[in-house]
């Protein structure tokens, strides 16, 4: 399947991947490629034939967050159209992000290189994060007197803590994959030569169950750090009575009684 020239979306087996297809500027992402990721997510997440997704970059990077050059352009506009036209900006990576972040089905990011700025965002708003052994992580948006905008400081205090997360967050540094891994930024370790394969075998992993359920409890498990115990229990009473109603669910028990009756 072709999607516009800056990313690319190809299904094979109920598992769509999603490449970032600008390697000659290391997958940094300008405004049209904004759109086009965020094209892309919603062909994803509107094929039903699609049960999982995996998102990864191409050739030596994973996405090296925002383009510089673009950045430069924007400081040249005039004084009083610069705040309103980097809003207007923020509004399309929140879009693409939260799409991402609230995306109906399991996310998998497969980070084959360096995951910088929106790109170590891009890849938090996943789900599960698979990296290659020669994967890096690094929120240097203070670096370019930035704070993170796509969605880092709501998603890394989640999988290291706060401390850890104002430590990587405030300093900028680099880490290793060993060190993501270690610390909870990822979930996995792949050779890159077999990255893809890895992060397809737990994609794998998600094909089998109901597309219902899975959504349904993925909104809810999104929102779970926010909510009390008892906004989480009414939540999931509405969603189990929509799983009731399911043709999964309904055949899912008459295979499993036919083969009881059998088994007699």
């Amino acid at each position: 399947m072709t999607t516009p020239h800056t990313i690319r979306l190809d299904i094979e087996n109920d598992i769509a991947v999603i490449t970032l297809a600008r390697p000659e500027k290391r997958n940094a992402l300008n405004d049209s490629m904004r759109e086009d990721l965020l094209t892309a997510l919603r062909q994803a997440a509107y094929d039903t034939s699609v049960k999982a997704l995996i998102i990864t970059g191409s050739g030596q990077a994973f996405c090296a967050g925002g383009d510089i050059s673009a950045m430069q352009e924007r400081a040249g506009a005039p004084a009083g159209e610069i705040a309103f036209n980097g809003w207007s900006r923020q509004q399309k990576t929140h879009q693409a992000i939260a799409f991402l972040h609230a995306f109906p089905k399991p996310v998998i990011a497969a980070v084959n290189g360096a995951a910088t700025g929106l790109g170590a965002d891009l890849a938090l708003s996943c789900d599960f994060i698979v990296a290659s052994d020669e994967a890096t992580f690094a929120w240097s948006y203070v670096l370019r007197g930035l704070i993170p905008d796509g969605g880092g400081m709501y998603f890394l205090p989640r999988r290291v803590g706060l401390s850890k997360a104002k430590q990587l967050i405030f300093s900028g540094k680099t880490i290793t994959a060993q060190e993501a891994e270690r610390i909870g930024v990822a979930d996995l370790l792949a050779p890159a030569e077999t990255l893809l394969a890895e992060a397809r075998n737990l994609a794998r992993e998600f094909t089998g169950g109901s597309s219902a359920a899975i959504a349904l409890g993925k909104s809810i498990l999104n929102k779970s750090f926010e909510l009390d115990a008892e906004t989480i229990f009414a939540q999931g009473s509405q969603a189990q009575a929509i799983c009731y109603t399911t043709g999964e669910h309904q055949q899912s028990i008459a295979a499993f009684l036919n083969k009881t009756q059998r088994g007699r």
